[in-house]
């Protein structure tokens, strides 16, 4: 309606003043309502022309859209195993901080384990401690053995320098006997060394492996008591979280809750604007959103991003092949806009819905060496043009109460 009644005024009104002081047509006389058309087809031929170019222009360089909304994650609340619900320490719609315990589940078997794995780490330390009292009194049998075999050697070296003085002294039944005496003593001390070498490689190698079996049996079955106690991982607000004591959790069918990050969708919105306007859209550009939450306020906005690929393309590999008939939906290109000033869009909840406008600016192309007289004319009426939408999407944002509250039938 803007569009048509601004065209008007340089087609039809300049028409209907030829007609009314150069040819002296009256209204209601030779212009009235059956004559119309027949008088003033030049102007309104013009009009409809010009309005429909200047729709075009409009909506193709300041493109806008209905399909903004601030979407936010949620996080469903899940235990890393199924159970039955032992405690529940928060309700819902509660704002809860990371790491803080949500709930917990039956663990009588995990601490079973724990338990089990504690005691077999301490008869593990025990063996050590006992191991090390044996490798001591080894020792002590290493020397006395050494001792004993040391006093043989000695006997036995004495007969034999007494008999060499003196065969008749000693006999050669007294060197054998002493002989066999080193030899026997000898092989004690060696038997006592195997048997502390034996003792030195159970606390050095056999008893460490075990020990850290142990440990890690522990650890495991720690890992796994662990996870009867379900911790939120972000801050943020649980919804849908209705748990009592004794009911069953499963991760793969019935989830505890919802859990809604703090920051997530708060004054970032995402805007799908048509195909058409892929090459119109660029990061940077200043825009305007409304929305029904937030009614009669018009908030300014900067596209921070946009998504290099269009949904309406994806496909996952089936045992069928795609068929481009079956993907009728054009799919839309997907800007995120966040506000020109922080804090403008602190009231506006996630989730919202918005209508948006994006407005080009043609300034560098303007003020460029390189353009000529007509093309900045052009882009000069282009940049100018934005005036009309934003003057549309202000009209939107008044309407929008009443549209929603009263023509919608709800």
């Amino acid at each position: 309606m803007f569009e048509f009644l601004a065209c008007s005024l340089i087609t039809i009104f300049p028409d209907y003043l030829y007609r009314r002081y150069v040819q002296g047509k009256r209204i209601g006389k030779e212009i009235n309502l059956f004559s119309v058309w027949y008088e003033l087809k030049w102007g309104i031929t013009a009009c409809i022309i010009l309005t429909v170019s200047l729709i075009t222009m409009i909506f193709f360089y300041h493109p806008s859209t209905n399909l903004v909304s601030s979407y936010f994650r949620t996080i469903s609340i899940l235990p890393e195993g199924g159970g039955r619900v032992e405690t529940v320490v928060v309700e819902n719609n509660q704002f809860v901080k990371k790491g803080q315990l949500l709930f917990t589940l039956n663990d009588d078997v995990q601490q079973a384990q724990v338990e089990t794995a504690q005691r077999k780490l301490e008869e593990l330390n025990a063996e050590i401690v006992l191991v090390q009292a044996q490798i001591a009194s080894a020792e002590g049998t290493i020397d006395q053995a050494q001792a004993n075999y040391d006093q043989a050697l000695q006997e036995e070296a004495r007969k034999k320098e007494l008999r060499s003085r003196n065969a008749d002294v000693v006999t050669e039944r007294e060197i054998e006997t002493l002989e066999n005496l080193s030899r026997s003593r000898l092989g004690t001390l060696q038997a006592a060394q195997a048997e502390k070498n034996v003792l030195e490689v159970r606390i050095n190698t056999v008893l460490p492996a075990d020990k850290a079996s142990a440990e890690a049996q522990l650890a495991q079955a720690e890992a796994e008591l662990a996870k009867k106690s379900v911790f939120a991982g972000v801050d943020g607000t649980l919804t849908q979280f209705i748990l009592q004591p004794g009911d069953i959790v499963n991760p793969l069918l019935r989830p505890a809750g919802i859990l809604i990050p703090k920051e997530s969708g708060i004054e970032r919105f995402q805007a799908g604007f048509q195909q058409i306007t892929a090459n119109i859209l660029k990061e940077g550009m200043i825009g305007e959103i409304t929305c029904a939450s937030k009614p009669f306020q018009v908030i300014p906005m900067v596209i921070v991003g946009i998504q290099d690929t269009i949904p309406s393309g994806q496909f996952r590999p089936t045992d069928q092949l795609v068929d481009p008939k079956d993907l009728a939906q054009p799919g839309t290109v997907l800007a995120v806009m966040e506000p020109l000033y922080k804090g403008q869009a602190l009231g506006i909840p996630p989730g919202s819905r918005c209508i948006a406008n994006a407005y080009t600016n043609n300034h560098d192309k303007i003020v460029s060496e390189d353009t000529g007289f007509w093309a900045g004319v052009f882009y000069h009426m282009v940049d100018a043009l934005a005036i009309l939408h934003a003057l549309i999407l202000r009209m939107q944002a008044i309407l929008l109460p009443v549209n929603i509250l009263v023509l919608s039938g709800h």
